[in-house]
């Protein structure tokens, strides 16, 4: 087993008072003294990521599909936090899934223009179904131009957010949305559960998204998590610069090209708290992995985008209405590389699948059964090994996990739980994409999301394994000890 473990932890450095012989030493210690003086800031940015010319690829769907006319703008909403030694930049993009190359090249572009280091960068991806495609998963393939593109878009974004730093005040709270947040994934009776060829699985128990009151239904196979969680930013004298929400349902559904329910809540949220020109609202995916907006235990409601970023919007609102703000906050973040392994096709299941493509040679996969096929020679190609970046971030007592993942609500609650920073949420998708990451029980019962795929390609002890290793990096920023303030601050 592949256990490759790589630490970088970022930790502000300490000063220490002292008599200093040489001139050019008094000189640094006075200078990061009025460093420190700058206290807390905040900057934000929302940049257009809008693709320019159409149609484009969308991906997120079993079959690639097309757009031709942008529905509402897409954005990358970044985010820049300095507590006077240490930086750090998290930026949300309105994309389905985005790979690591490309958000490795947006961080070393945002490094060399603000000075912040990569690995004191978050950047994810929002999950909204309806962007171009710039990773290839399932039936569709990258849009190419776009993806080459974007990159410099997302650090343009970073950099306006760090020239926009000001003295801020920070605070967090958590409120509730039960109304659109439900576990999609069942356990059906027996013989009744999708299945598919080329998956890997052969006994599936597990369905998702079964439809409404399907008899079939025995019960959902995990929790669900309703949870907002809310980061706000203000001005010293109480004007709103910022705030990022987070929320663990999956997309709800619009037509592309579309930011989804995640910009109808960055709209509202500022609505309800009374935002001026400049402000950016930002919501983050939680771990919403077997999470989606439909209850198929009781009869089909009505909802759409709208509807659902209006509702996580009045729950934010209700938190951020608790929040005690501090002048000061210390930010510490930490990063850790973690290689496992890829469940790879064998040699009987890659020849059988090349035997059944080989009439469809020059076009795209049709049917479920010519995807998974297509995925078994895909991954046959790809390294036995796949590195993760996970990173963890604490402002003062809040702690934030990331992870490449989609990330099932059982693992995010764990993580909640078990995180010595009270209050913790997850941000999934971020710093790469590297599929579903269904817990090693999920994996036994089959279904959708633990289909072998680029979408669900890694090893079925992944979960468990990164969940460790997440909590580790929560332990260790928790644990980090903020930089000395000046006497007269203490």
């Amino acid at each position: 087993m592949a256990r490759h473990i790589q630490a970088l932890l970022t930790i502000p450095n300490l000063w220490f008072g002292g008599l200093f012989a040489a001139a050019a030493v008094c000189a640094c210690c006075q200078a990061g003294a009025a460093e420190r003086g700058k206290g807390f800031r905040a900057g934000a940015h929302a940049v257009d990521v809008t693709p320019k010319t159409l149609p484009v690829i969308v991906n997120g769907g079993m079959r690639e599909r097309t757009a031709s006319k942008v529905v509402d703008p897409l954005h990358a909403r970044c985010l820049v936090l300095d507590d006077g030694t240490t930086a750090i930049a998290i930026a949300l993009v309105d994309n389905c899934v985005i790979p690591r190359s490309i958000l490795d090249k947006a961080k070393a572009l945002a490094a060399k223009a603000t000075g912040i280091p990569t690995e004191r960068m978050l950047i994810a991806a929002t999950h909204a179904h309806s962007c171009p495609a710039v990773a290839g998963v399932l039936g569709s393939d990258v849009q190419a131009d776009y993806a080459a593109w974007l990159p410099g878009r997302i650090a343009k974004g970073i950099e306006q957010a760090h020239k926009r730093l000001a003295p801020a005040r920070v605070g967090w709270a958590v409120g509730s949305d039960p109304n659109n947040v439900f576990c999609r994934r069942f356990l059906m009776k027996p013989g009744t559960a999708r299945t598919c060829e080329f998956t890997g699985k052969t006994n599936d128990r597990a369905q998702m998204n079964p439809g409404h009151q399907n008899p079939n239904l025995l019960e959902r196979t995990g929790p669900r998590d309703t949870d907002v969680s809310v980061l706000s930013l203000q001005s010293p004298d109480g004007r709103p610069i910022a705030l990022l929400g987070n929320y663990s349902t999956h997309y709800v559904g619009a037509p592309p090209v579309s930011a989804d329910y995640f910009a109808v809540f960055a709209d509202e949220i500022g609505k309800l708290i009374g935002a001026g020109d400049g402000f950016v609202g930002i919501l983050s995916n939680g771990t919403s992995g077997d999470q989606n907006c439909l209850d198929f235990v009781n009869p089909r409601r009505k909802f759409d985008r709208f509807t659902v970023g209006r509702d996580v919007a009045r729950a934010a609102f209700q938190a951020y209405k608790t929040i005690e703000y501090h002048d000061r906050a210390p930010i510490v973040m930490a990063e850790k590389l973690l290689t496992l392994e890829i469940r790879m096709p064998d040699k009987t299941e890659l020849a059988k699948a090349r035997q059944y493509l080989a009439p469809f040679k020059g076009r795209k996969p049709q049917t479920i059964q010519e995807v998974y096929a297509r995925e078994t020679v895909v991954l046959s190609q790809s390294p036995p090994t796949r590195e993760l970046k996970l990173q963890a971030i604490r402002i003062g007592s809040l702690g934030i996990a990331a992870m490449p993942n989609e990330v099932f609500a059982s693992t995010g609650l764990t993580i909640k739980r078990s995180s010595p920073l009270k209050p913790t949420f997850s941000i999934e998708l971020a710093n790469g994409y590297d599929g579903y990451i269904p817990p090693p029980e999920q994996h036994k019962l089959g279904g959708y999301t633990t289909w072998r795929a680029r979408s669900s390609c890694l090893e079925e002890q992944a979960e468990p394994k990164i969940t460790a290793a997440v909590l580790d990096l929560l332990r260790q920023v928790a644990k980090a000890r903020p930089s000395a303030r000046p006497a007269a601050e203490r």
